[in-house]
């Protein structure tokens, strides 16, 4: 893996373990698909930093397991804007 990638996938997993960042957010943040985000987390850490790596997958699993809330919420938020 060339070094470039190595340093981006640190990165990526610190900014996700310190703000708590969906992959959404941690893509448009970088500058990157949501696809590299989720190959560097599930795929690229594990094998530079597995500590590191399950702290990151239990935030992004923890993100998945409430986003449908988030999107009701959002949801909530459209249309009482449109009511006023």
């Amino acid at each position: 893996m060339k070094d470039y990638i190595e340093e981006r996938v640190l990165e990526v997993a610190r900014y996700i373990i310190e703000s708590r960042a969906t992959i959404r957010k941690t893509a448009k943040m970088f500058g990157v698909s949501k696809s590299t985000v989720h190959k560097d987390i599930t795929e690229r850490l594990p094998k530079i930093n597995p500590q590191v790596a399950k702290e990151a997958k239990d935030i992004l699993d923890l993100n998945k397991s409430e986003r449908h809330i988030r999107g009701g919420k959002a949801t909530k938020m459209k249309y009482k804007a449109a009511d006023l």
